[in-house]
């Protein structure tokens, strides 16, 4: 199918186009994994494992999610 053709499909309001898309190559940017090592004081393991079981998720869970928030937070911080 040409683009045009496709852009047309989709402007006309199709409501399934899933069937028209190769979903085998799809990838999301900058959202490839890379594993990374960190040691942290027992203190600090002991404090994020208490934290992830009081909300209910794991430990790298909760370590992901914060150091996602502290960077957005910096990000939005600095003058561009």
């Amino acid at each position: 199918m040409k683009a045009e053709e496709f852009d047309q499909k989709f402007d006309d309001g199709v409501e399934d186009i899933d069937g028209d898309l190769d979903l085998s190559t799809l990838r999301r940017v900058n959202q490839a994994s890379k594993r990374i090592n960190v040691d942290f004081p027992a203190w600090v393991v002991d404090s994020l494992d208490r934290e992830a079981a009081r909300i209910g998720v794991t430990r790298q869970s909760i370590i992901k999610v914060w150091l996602v928030e502290r960077l957005q937070a910096e990000a939005n911080n600095k003058p561009v």
